[in-house]
This record gives C-alpha cells, structure tokens and sequence, in this order.
C-alpha cells in the first residue's frame, strides 16, 4: 500500500486522468500516467505509441524518463506512479529496473497487466527490487474511457 490515503490517490489519479484524455483526443490509446515525488508532480505523460510510431512510447515509459530528468538520477525511490491502466510486462519492468516504490492504477488489464492480473513482474521475488502496488483507484472512470476509445475504434471500422 501507498503513503497516500484514498483521497489524495483519487487526486492524483485525476491528473493521470487528464493525460489520458489527451491521449484519447490524439486518437492514442488513452492511457495517462504521473509521477509523485516528495508530495510533487515531477512527471506527466499519455501514450503516443502512435504519433511516435514507437511501440515502447507508453505513458509510463515517457513519465519515467521524464522524472529521472527531473531528479537527475536513475532511481525513482520514493516515487509513485499513478497510471489509469495497470501496466503490461514492458513498463513494469521498467518500473522496477527505475526503483520506483509505489504504483497505483486504476483499471486492471485482464489481457497483458503484469503487476497481478496476467502475471506480477512488479512484485516478483526473483528481481532485485518489488514494487508496492494498489489497483483499482477509480477504476470506472479510467476503464471507461478504454472502453469508449475501443467502442468507437470498432464503429469506425464498419
């Protein structure tokens, strides 16, 4: 479990949420994803897999590179990742190779999440670093705007 209580999650994933958003209006999957530091918002970033065309642009990939910019170091400890789609095995590695100490998500991805629906690479105990991970902060909210990108996407196919 995070430092952070329920409401305070809720905020931040609210600003994971306008990310997302930004990402939907890109035609990008919409995934959002922020980076907390010491109470701080030290990164922003949604997908752009596609404007990139660059299968590694996730919104975590980018928001990590950005907060160790910002840091200027490598390891996030003591940050938390507030991200609106648990995450596949890519940025969970990623995560985990950054040191980061907490994520939190809100939908769960029954088809790829790699911090417990699919498999845990967050919180594996053969890696030299595990991740406290929380899921399901305003899962409704996070996991329909995937639902309405995907619903659109199929009616726009016919």
């Amino acid at each position: 479990m995070t430092d952070f209580d329920q409401t305070m999650c809720e905020f931040h994933m609210r600003e994971a949420l306008v990310q997302a958003r930004q990402a939907f209006e890109k035609d990008e999957v919409p995934v959002g994803a922020v980076i907390i530091h010491q109470n701080k918002l030290i990164a922003k970033a949604y997908n752009q897999v596609e404007m990139l065309n660059d299968p590694t642009a996730h919104a975590e990939m980018i928001a990590i590179t950005q907060a160790a910019n910002t840091l200027s170091q490598k390891w996030l400890h003591e940050s938390t990742m507030f991200v609106t789609l648990e995450p596949c095995s890519m940025c969970a590695g990623a995560l985990v190779l950054s040191r980061i100490k907490n994520v939190v998500f809100g939908a769960f991805d029954p088809k790829s999440g790699a911090c417990g629906s699919v498999m845990n690479v967050a919180q594996n105990n053969q890696l030299n670093h595990r991740i406290c991970v929380d899921g399901g902060v305003l899962q409704e909210e996070c996991g329909g705007l995937l639902t309405e990108f995907f619903r659109r996407k199929r009616i726009s196919l016919n």
